[in-house]
């Protein structure tokens, strides 16, 4: 199961989905699902996601088992 913690990075930079989607060129319901763990992100998606946090890919999705 892919853990992300792109809701806590979106709280610490006082940002909403709408904006957060924006900027990754998605709609707010891909990052509402991505925070709910109902979709797994393309590999360009979680890098443009990364650099909007300043961090690595692997700081923000984590596979459990």
């Amino acid at each position: 199961m892919l853990k992300t913690r792109i809701k806590e990075l979106r709280a610490r930079d006082g940002l909403k989905q709408e904006e957060l989607a924006r900027l990754v060129g998605v709609r707010r319901e891909t990052i509402g699902n991505l925070e709910a763990g109902r979709y797994n992100p393309s590999l360009r998606l979680a890098m443009d996601i990364a650099r909007v946090f300043g961090c690595t890919v692997e700081d923000i999705f984590t596979f459990q088992d």
